[in-house]
């Protein structure tokens, strides 16, 4: 079983890289295809529909709430009890998602005016037949979610994460198969319902692993059993809290579509960049950690030094990572930009751009990361109330600071308009921070208080620090003589390598066994 928990982080890392790495070509696709036209700033606004659902009910939710309960009954030996919960919230998740697809079909224009509002004329028309197409396709991703909850409470993590892979797919297989001469506004509606037969195949995938771990499974409007009802209690305030943090990211895209044209498509391209480490190291750790952590919780009078211990090694191991994706970012971010966007309509000057909106989210990287681990530690404890209360504190400081920062801190630094998207990054940065403050000081008052070692941060930055250097130094010395992929090997894989033999020369404990790891091997 320890063998298992301990696989169980890489295993959730390879199938969110896989995904990851899919989605990356697929917005290079569309960065190819669209540019930062108003199309493209269209298609960034309606598909953040797809994403709240599947990052509101697949990262926050379900995992929140029926993950814990389902393995807690499945470690208990009671496979049948374990069934019925999972049929009862199939069978609710079901009408939920009806709704869900009619209202969002119908009430289209306003949804509209409530994410975009900046956009008038043929962008605002673009957005809601985009928002029209997506919906459908949301609520199939939604049911993608259910089946991650139960591949993960049976530790088969790979197949859960890199499911999207097929969903991605499709997308940059409709992009390819645009009729020639499409303009930007067709491409976009034909790239959407490459997304709804994604969204199917997304599903399909999982559904035969799901029936042979869990068995027959019956849906069910029979929420009252008494397991079902600890599910919901804690829905309700995670769908709340999650919630929050979704519309968070709502507000962001508002206040980028007053800013002027492409600021919404290079906040979107940015975005995905940096959710890139936070998806690698923090939700797979989180991940990986909840069903174990919700088996154990309360559990004899160890139970909190159980907990610290893990929370300990996984901050640990998030930090190692989290670290040098924070240099790369703030120092080589064009270089980053350059090699995943810069071709067809993407261009230099666009890459610049990105790397300032990129900039902005290093800010918040590490305490977004490490929060995902305290809020799972929360959740495996069953109190989703109290990520609730710091979640809505974040989103109001988010809110606040991010119309300061975008609307107004341009001008009062001298600078465009659009650089009012790095502002957003940034001030949501710092509402990350007092967020995971909070966690963790709530945290160590009921379990202990949960630390890095002494000095372990302090070698890992300063190899990161001299890992940047040693990136610079390779720019500088091929100039602008090679492609933007060509320029980013040559840049950032000696950044690694220099990340990777500082830590080992600083005796980092997680960089030694890596390096055992690999001699033993080889």
């Amino acid at each position: 079983m320890a063998e298992a928990r301990q696989s169980a982080a890489p295993l959730v890392a390879a199938g969110i890289l896989f995904s990851r790495v899919t989605g990356l070509v697929r917005q290079r696709v569309l960065a190819h295809f669209l540019g930062l036209s108003d199309a493209a700033d269209a298609f960034a606004a309606a598909f953040r529909i797809p994403n709240f659902l599947q990052n509101l009910f697949g990262e926050g939710v379900l995992s929140a709430s029926f993950i814990p309960v389902y393995a807690r009954l499945r470690a208990e030996g009671r496979a049948e009890d374990a069934r019925q919960v999972a049929g009862a919230v199939a069978g609710l998740l079901a009408v939920v998602v009806a709704l869900l697809v009619a209202i969002g079909v119908t009430m289209a224009p306003a949804l509209n005016t409530a994410i975009a509002p900046g956009f008038a004329g043929a962008k605002r028309e673009l957005v809601i037949r985009l928002v029209r197409v997506f919906f459908p396709g949301a609520g199939l991703l939604v049911f993608s979610a259910w089946c991650l909850g139960i591949l993960n409470s049976h530790r088969r993590f790979f197949l859960s994460y890199a499911a999207p892979v097929v969903w991605n797919a499709a997308i940059v297989g409709a992009l390819l198969l645009v009729p020639a001469g499409s303009g930007p506004e067709r491409i976009a509606l034909w790239t959407a319902w490459g997304a709804v037969a994604g969204s199917l195949l997304q599903v399909a995938i999982q559904l035969p692993a799901v029936w042979r771990l869990a068995g027959p499974i019956r849906l069910s409007l029979r929420g009252n059993a008494a397991h079902t009802r600890v599910v919901w209690r804690n829905f309700v305030p995670a769908f709340v809290g999650r919630g929050v943090v979704q519309i968070s990211g709502f507000v962001d895209e508002i206040l980028a579509s007053l800013l002027p044209t492409g600021a919404l498509a290079a906040l979107a391209n940015a975005q995905t960049l940096y959710t890139l480490p936070v998806s690698l190291f923090g939700l797979s750790v989180a991940a990986a950690e909840l069903p174990a952590l919700s088996a154990e919780a309360g559990t004899g009078d160890d139970a909190p030094g159980r907990l610290r211990q893990r929370i300990e090694a996984g901050i640990g191991h998030i930090a190692f990572f989290i670290v040098p994706s924070i240099v790369a970012m703030a120092a080589l971010g064009h270089v980053i930009a350059g090699a995943v966007f810069q071709t067809g309509r993407f261009t230099r000057e666009d890459s610049l751009y990105v790397w300032g909106i990129l900039a902005g989210s290093t800010v918040g990287l590490l305490a977004g990361t490490l929060g995902r681990l305290y809020s799972s530690a929360w959740y495996a404890l069953h109190d989703a109330r109290t990520p609730l209360r710091f979640a809505l504190i974040r989103v109001g400081l988010t809110i606040g600071l991010g119309y300061l920062a975008a609307l107004h801190g341009p001008a009062l630094i001298g600078v465009p308009a659009r650089w009012g998207a790095a502002g957003l990054t940034g001030s949501a940065g710092v509402a990350g921070w007092v967020e995971f403050i909070l966690l963790r000081r709530s945290l160590d008052r009921r379990i202990g208080p949960t630390r890095l070692a002494p000095g372990y941060a302090i070698r890992l930055w300063a190899a990161a620090v001299v890992a940047g250097g040693a990136g610079w130094g390779m720019l500088f010395l091929v100039s602008d003589r090679l492609g933007p992929i060509a320029t980013a090997l040559v840049v950032l894989l000696p950044f690694g390598f220099v990340y990777l033999a500082g830590t080992l020369a600083l005796r980092v404990p997680l960089a030694v066994r890596l390096a055992g790891r690999f001699f033993v091997r080889a």
